[in-house]
């Protein structure tokens, strides 16, 4: 089982992700290379941040797929949480 929520769309510049959550976490969007980077413990690049808050909302800054992951720090529980975007 992994340690966190993942989804992945194809995006255009603009885009917003929108995340619910019912615990606060790190939502993170970054492209394919990075989450591969994510996966084996690598530095990568992202977008988002660790939210207490929500929605959380992070603008796609170019065309592309993009990678949602939604990750606990560490943390498991047994969350809520819903991924969405606005497209055009």
């Amino acid at each position: 089982m992994a340690d966190f929520i993942h989804a992945r769309e194809y995006l255009e510049s603009g885009d917003v992700v929108v995340v619910q959550c019912s615990h606060q976490c790190n939502v993170m969007v970054m492209n394919d290379a990075s989450f591969q980077h994510y996966c084996h413990g690598r530095s990568f690049h992202h977008y988002g941040r660790y939210f207490t808050h929500f929605p959380a909302r992070v603008v796609i800054p170019r065309d592309g797929h993009w990678n949602t992951v939604i990750d606990l720090d560490g943390g498991r529980a047994n969350i809520r949480y819903n991924i969405e975007y606005i497209k055009g």
